[in-house]
């Protein structure tokens, strides 16, 4: 290991290859670090991210360009680059320390710790120049160093091992109520994520009850999510959150555990509501991952924000553009569909957002074949195996209540894929990045296999085996009363987090699949209490199936 230059050069994660020409000597995380740390009583500077972040490609053109900033890191400093994507533990254990100690999180995630490995300071984006009116990244390091000069020693910091709060179920949709937004959809004000596992939750209540409350939060924040700026209505599939309330701007990367937990819900909600709106905009998220993320029976991992460093360049068009594509009589019509102002929405361009359900199918085919003539956003190619087999479980799902039995073929294909790939040594590895694997594994992809096995077994026998094997490696991730995600030689063990979104938690996904796995056998799944709303909200899909108030195995389909 060489810490007098920049190693990420020939890293195997997209995004650490993207700092490579950064004048700090960055290094990958490995076992070398914390014995070079001690050793040299240096202290590190952590920095994570992941490959489609905006704000990570902003401080890499900016402060971590700087020459300055990068000599005084490189004095004082072991600096280190990591992929969140392929070490969720790592990212987990410094996000838990920035939030306690600053109240929220984000990416790019940036931590100063001693050299024994205790957190001392965290931030998330800083800038290089004074001029945004933020401290920059060179004037914490300097105050960060200057501590650590004085001979003050930073306060011991580990994770609590957080048990589930119990919660009454039938408080839980009045307690989603109150911080529903009536106006816009969605849950608080801003910015919008999708809010996955809630709909989830509401959905399969609606599935077994009525539910005035329930509904109206369903269809108001599946109608944003539909019509608003979080589609991308010309190539199908969602981005990853809005900035506005309103859901109008969304920062554009796309991911696939969206995407997998988009088609979820949506064919879900056709199932439960019986829209046909619904339906087609589960088949656009189909169309965008067999188009744009499916590679070699697998799925890539997701698609920048930006286009040569253009915050949604793909996927933002200027008025008159859209004119002389469509043509008069074409923009005309294409207007009644859609809200083209003029003086546009974003930095004087269109993004574009549905003001009716008006059907423009053919008019969206000339735009989106004009899209595909652009340049594209970059794609981590990375593949992780607990977000393929999300990927899986909504191709289930969706081949069940759209009636489509090829998604279901899709989906067993790309399993066979996952187990061949990942499945070693009585171990479900995380990632591949350009062919090589990454020999680590955690509880979340164990868990989301798991799922997925268990809703390919109910229709075919021969998955009967790995799925008692994967059964067992999940309940290899218990500790005590609780679950842990990792036990990396690497670095500390670290406990499972319990926060449902945007995606299911590593434990919530366990608990879910052990309990299909016993109702597939003919047992009866242990009862477990409901959690927090918002929190726990798939978990309490879990809950809900456990104590026979939500049917998750064969559900019918609308044809049958």
């Amino acid at each position: 290991m060489d810490l007098e230059r920049n190693n990420l050069s020939g890293a195997g994660s997209a995004y650490l290859r993207q700092h490579a020409a950064n004048p700090i000597h960055w290094q990958e995380w490995g076992p070398g670090i914390q014995a070079h740390a001690r050793s040299l009583r240096k202290p590190l500077f952590v920095s994570v991210g992941y490959s489609s972040c905006h704000w990570c490609h902003v401080m890499a053109a900016e402060a971590f360009s700087d020459a300055e900033t990068a000599a005084f890191l490189n004095r004082h400093f072991i600096c280190v680059k990591v992929d969140r994507e392929e070490r969720p533990d790592i990212d987990h254990y410094l996000m838990g320390f920035l939030v306690e100690h600053t109240g929220s999180g984000g990416w790019p995630l940036n931590v100063f710790l001693t050299h024994d490995m205790t957190p001392m300071y965290g931030l998330t984006y800083a800038p290089c120049t004074g001029d945004r009116g933020l401290p920059t990244l060179l004037e914490i390091a300097g105050k960060v160093q200057a501590f650590l000069s004085s001979g003050r020693e930073a306060p011991a910091y580990m994770p609590a091992r957080r048990m589930p709060s119990s919660f009454p179920s039938e408080h839980i949709v009045p307690a989603l109520t109150r911080g529903f937004d009536r106006e816009y959809g969605g849950f608080g004000a801003s910015p919008k994520f999708p809010p996955h596992s809630t709909l989830l939750y509401l959905l399969y209540r609606l599935s077994e009850e009525e539910g005035l409350h329930s509904k109206e939060m369903a269809l108001r924040t599946l109608d944003a999510m539909r019509l608003r700026g979080l589609n991308d209505h010309l190539g199908g599939g969602v981005f990853r959150y809005c900035v506005d309330r309103r859901w109008t701007i969304p920062h554009f990367e796309k991911m696939l555990y969206d995407q997998a937990m988009a088609l979820w819900v949506f064919a879900l909600a056709f199932h439960v509501l019986g829209r046909d709106a619904d339906r087609a905009m589960a088949i656009k998220i189909v169309s965008c991952l067999q188009t744009d993320f499916r590679r070699d029976r697998l799925y890539l991992n997701s698609h920048d924000a930006d286009t040569a460093h253009v915050e949604g360049a793909t996927y933002l068009s200027e008025r008159k553009e859209l004119e002389t594509l469509l043509g008069p009589a074409g923009f005309a019509a294409f207007s009644e569909a859609y809200d083209i102002p003029e003086a546009g929405n974003f930095d004087g361009k269109i993004h574009l957002v549905k003001r009716a359900d008006t059907p423009c199918d053919e008019l969206e085919a000339v735009l989106l074949d004009a899209r595909r003539r652009r340049p594209q956003p970059n794609a981590d190619t990375k593949v992780v195996s607990g977000i393929n087999a999300l990927a899986v479980c909504a191709l289930v799902q969706a081949s069940r209540f759209l009636g489509a039995p090829e998604l279901r073929d899709a989906a067993s294909v790309t399993m066979r894929r996952l187990i061949e790939t990942f499945w070693k040594e009585g171990r479900l590895f995380r990632a591949t990045s350009d062919g090589n694997l990454h020999r680590h594994s955690f509880l979340f992809d164990a868990s989301a296999a798991l799922l997925a096995l268990t809703m390919l077994a109910e229709d075919e026998g021969s998955w009967s085996g790995i799925l008692a094997e994967a059964a067992s490696y999940v309940e290899s991730f218990r500790e005590g009363d609780g679950w842990i995600e990792s036990r990396e030689p690497d670095f500390i063990p670290v406990p499972a987090p319990r926060y449902d979104q945007p995606i299911p938690s590593s434990p919530s996904l366990a608990l879910l699949g052990l309990a299909r796995r016993d109702l597939l056998a003919g047992n009866t799944p242990r009862q477990m209490e409901y959690g927090e709303p918002h929190e726990a909200d798939f978990h309490n899909v879990a809950a809900m199936l456990c104590d026979g108030r939500c049917r998750l195995l064969r559900p019918k389909t609308p044809s049958s």
